[in-house]
């Protein structure tokens, strides 16, 4: 009994550590570019050039937020402190939902574990559902309640992350992004977003890669098909968006971390819909409702969470619709869930590679950036008397 019980957790632990060894590169690659755009991109930017709900800011919201961490707490926060500071609040969420699914690290990590199509699915998703959470906001979004929400968001409840998302690291002065990238104080800024977006996010991918783990070896493919209506494809396409969502939220896994479990569920049968939708849910997990609750009041809470399902699910089908109609969704469900096995081939030489990359970065961070005191700012509340760039002056960035 014992044995066949450590066998089983065994299997678990196999199938995490493959997955892992598998996107290792992949997520230092991913943090890495992060930190480069993040560098050059301040927050007091964001916050001016988000002024309204039309078209062009929209855009701009989901450019910025793309270019921002993927942590979704530290999105959630941001948003949030965008919000506070005057941005509009369909901006302030849009900007949101792209940090959390347009970002680097999921795009390569996707491509990984599940190929191009998803990827690609990804990125036509997810601005789709901003461009339909927009029209939502526009015809059920109440003046009322959006004064309502800021009201309860200027009483800076504590939620998750506050710290992070408030720090700006970004690398001042003169002269073009590109040339402020290539300064010492850029390397140092671009050193600081990667170890800090790795503390924010290490749990998320953590957890997300022992559930996924965990589900891949214990739970039988025959109860994943049977959930996911394998047996009758049409209605399949349609419950995949609507059942994907619902799964992300009680697997309280968020960012990357859910992408692994997003392998197993279409390896196990559900829609390329359904996975699409799934990705987009980890706006709606359990912690994170509640942080909207605390955020902007249970009122506002409960509508975001029903436009954020609704608009998920309309753009988890439309995608599905989408690519039926143009013949590129996958027909083998061959996504990359595999046990530890360590062989040298190119995901070793690269997991090597970028390992030293990491390495790098990691030591500029704690010889020259923000080191021990910043990550421990980093779950603090906003304005709890500190100043994030004051980490930056104790350290020189020669």
């Amino acid at each position: 009994m014992i044995a066949g019980i450590g066998s089983e957790i065994l299997d678990a632990l196999s199938f995490t550590f493959g997955m892992f060894w598998e996107i290792l590169w992949a997520l230092i690659l991913g943090f890495a570019l992060s930190g480069v755009v993040q560098a050059v991109v301040s927050k007091r930017e964001m916050r001016r050039l988000l002024p309204d709900d039309s078209a062009h800011t929209l855009a701009v919201a989901t450019g910025l937020g793309a270019a921002s961490s993927s942590c979704s707490y530290a999105a959630v926060a941001l948003a949030r402190s965008l919000f506070r500071r005057g941005a509009d609040f369909t901006a302030a969420i849009a900007f949101e939902i792209a940090s959390t699914n347009l970002v680097f690290e999921l795009g390569i990590v996707i491509a990984l574990l599940l190929g191009w199509e998803f990827v690609l699915g990804e990125f036509v998703g997810g601005p789709l559902m901003i461009m339909l959470v927009a029209v939502a906001f526009r015809i059920f979004l109440q003046r009322r309640l959006v004064d309502a929400a800021r009201e309860q968001a200027n009483k800076g409840l504590v939620g998750s992350m506050e710290g992070h998302a408030e720090m700006d690291m970004s690398a001042g002065g003169e002269g073009s992004r590109w040339q402020r990238l290539r300064t010492p104080r850029g390397f140092t800024a671009t050193a600081d977003y990667f170890v800090m977006d790795w503390a924010a996010i290490w749990r998320d991918i953590a957890v997300g890669l022992l559930v996924a783990g965990a589900l891949a070896a214990w739970v039988p493919d025959s109860w994943w098909q049977s959930l996911f209506l394998v047996d009758h494809p049409t209605a399949a396409k349609i419950w995949g968006p609507v059942i994907g969502p619902l799964v992300a939220v009680i697997s309280f896994v968020c960012s990357v971390g859910n992408v692994p479990l997003a392998a197993v569920l279409w390896n196990g049968g559900i829609s390329f819909g359904g996975v699409i939708a799934f990705i987009f849910g980890d706006l709606i997990i359990a912690p994170i409702l509640n942080i909207y609750r605390k955020y902007y009041g249970l009122r506002m809470a409960a509508f975001l969470a029903a436009v954020l399902y609704v608009t998920m699910v309309l753009a988890g089908l439309a995608v599905e619709l989408l690519f039926q109609a143009i013949g590129i969704v996958p027909t083998e469900r061959n996504a990359k869930v595999e046990t530890a096995s360590v062989t040298w081939n190119y995901t070793t030489y690269l997991n090597i590679v970028f390992l030293v990359v990491a390495a790098v970065l990691a030591w500029r961070y704690f010889r020259r950036g923000g080191g021990i005191a910043m990550l421990r700012m980093m779950n603090r509340p906003a304005g709890a008397g500190h100043d994030h760039h004051a980490c930056h002056g104790e350290h020189a960035h020669g």
